[in-house]
């Protein structure tokens, strides 16, 4: 389906039902700029875009093939630009990355997407609250749609830091051993967050350092801006990815600690156990000449002797805290 927004950057008048037929006509007045969303499209709708505003067949092969690498292509009027809408959905915050495809020309804006994506209706919204700068063109509605995803980033990753957190508390309070679970779920999160987040540096920083005939250079102002929070953005995710580096050392070394106290303690017991064990193996002995065999206490003094070498046994592991 498409939808198609026009606004009149000198009457700021907007048109929310702009019919596909006339697109042709409307993108050759300069003052007009459109917005076409395309969600879940077809075959006739990928046909559609390429005669109406002459799309490359590349660019339109991409499209038509999702789950491509985060990029920016220059053609011959417009760019086309890939990038991913992320959020944690579910009940056990499973990430979801949400491909979107953008036609950036000079005067026009084409979206398309398989699955809904909410910056769509954060960037119409905060167009029409951005009248006042509308002669900036397409290139202002792209940076409003653009900065709504990436400022999307910022809360989900909060989210998982604060989840690593509580990790931490569980680590190092009560020890869980589900908690490596979840340290690989989020180690994972952050896996697909990189790879869509980091490519986005290249493309703003390719926009940003060429001649772009497109755009004004009023505009490299606004792509600056989402520049700068890619860059938090993936600065933020390398540090948590190293903070998930720590917190499995720490967990792995809180395990193997565990484990030597385990270690101890069985050790411990088996040294008390053995100790007690040499009385009765030296009474268990079938020899015929053994001098306390006859006496009338050897039973008691026997069990006495093994109490008492186990009890001065444990105090001193108890001691050297063995035990």
């Amino acid at each position: 389906m498409i939808t198609t927004i026009c606004l009149n950057s000198v009457s700021k008048h907007f048109d929310e039902n702009c019919r596909a037929a006339d697109i042709s006509e409307l993108r050759l007045e300069e003052q007009n700029i459109l917005w076409a969303d395309v969600s879940d499209p077809t075959s006739q709708d990928f046909q559609a875009l390429a005669e109406e505003f002459g799309f490359h067949p590349l660019s339109i092969e991409d499209c038509m093939n999702e789950h491509q690498r985060p990029k920016v292509e220059e053609y011959s009027g417009y760019y086309f630009i890939v990038l991913y809408e992320a959020e944690l959905v579910g009940p056990n915050d499973r990430l979801e990355l949400r491909e979107l495809n953008i036609f950036l020309g000079k005067n026009y804006l084409v979206t398309v997407h398989s699955r809904p994506i909410r910056a769509i209706e954060t960037g119409k919204r905060l167009w029409h609250e951005w009248l006042d700068r509308s002669e900036h063109g397409s290139g202002l509605v792209a940076y409003l749609l653009i900065d709504a995803i990436v400022d999307d980033y910022f809360p989900l990753l909060d989210i998982i830091s604060e989840r690593m957190d509580e990790l931490e508390d569980t680590i190092f309070g009560e020890f869980s051993t589900a908690a490596i679970e979840e340290i690989f779920s989020i180690k994972k999160k952050l896996l697909y967050l990189r790879r869509a987040i980091t490519p986005l540096r290249d493309v703003f920083n390719t926009l940003l350092r060429r001649e772009q005939p497109i755009f004004a250079r009023e505009i490299h102002i606004y792509f600056q801006d989402v520049f700068d929070h890619l860059i938090r953005v993936a600065d933020t995710v390398d540090t948590l990815r190293d903070m998930l580096t720590s917190t499995m050392d720490a967990y792995l070394s809180v395990a193997g600690n565990r484990m030597n106290q385990v270690m101890k303690r069985l050790t411990s017991i088996s040294t008390i156990l053995m100790s007690m064990t040499l009385i009765a193996g030296i009474y268990g002995m079938n020899f015929v000449f053994m001098p306390e065999l006859r006496w009338r206490y050897g039973y008691v003094y026997s069990l006495l002797a093994m109490v008492a070498i186990g009890f001065a046994l444990y105090l001193y592991l108890k001691k050297v805290k063995w035990l």
